[in-house]
């Protein structure tokens, strides 16, 4: 009986620690950023989202801005540092780039957010570095960012811009070059 206990916690922790290791050796993908105005393809893996994908399992709603457009980059950054285990580590006045770090096993999931001047959208994808599956984490975060980012328009300190999600019932058309 006890032997299988020893051996059961022994698989655990070899599991857990791997699952660190892994973490931790994860390196940042080579093709970020937005390239002839998109950004890399979600892989075939779940953990992705994207608001320029081209099937409904990856794709999200970009965000719409309508007026000022360095105010809306910078309630975007506002949103995004909500969240804990955040790290800016580009940002431009038209394209914000983090990392953000899950809280037990240190994960990276890669976000990056692109304001396209001809269409008013912020176009944005977020994709974990490891792993298959996400549980859905990349979704919700999107999701939690918009919530925050349209709360923060709401009640803007002296500007009149508007956020609103773009239509859902189509998928984005390829962006202009940038």
């Amino acid at each position: 009986m006890w032997g299988w206990i020893v051996a059961g916690a022994a698989v655990l922790l070899i599991g857990v620690g791997l699952m660190f290791l892994l973490s931790f050796t994860s390196a940042a993908p080579s093709r970020l950023g937005v390239v002839c105005g998109r950004f890399a393809p979600c892989p075939a893996s779940p953990n992705c989202v994207c608001s320029q994908a081209d099937d409904s399992e990856h794709w999200i709603t970009p965000l719409t801005v309508q007026g000022d457009v360095t105010r809306a980059m910078t309630r975007l950054r506002a949103a995004v540092l909500e969240i804990p285990r955040t790290v800016v580590v580009e940002q431009s006045a038209s394209y914000l780039r983090v990392e953000f770090r899950s809280a037990f096993f240190r994960f990276v999931d890669d976000a990056e957010f692109w304001l396209e001047p001809e269409s008013g959208r912020i176009h944005l994808r977020s994709c974990s570095r490891a792993g298959h599956s996400d549980l859905g984490v990349n979704r919700r975060r999107a999701e939690q960012i918009r919530r925050s980012f349209s709360r923060a328009d709401r009640f803007p300190s002296g500007a009149s811009e508007q956020v609103t999600p773009s239509a859902t019932s189509a998928l984005p058309k390829a962006a202009g070059k940038r």
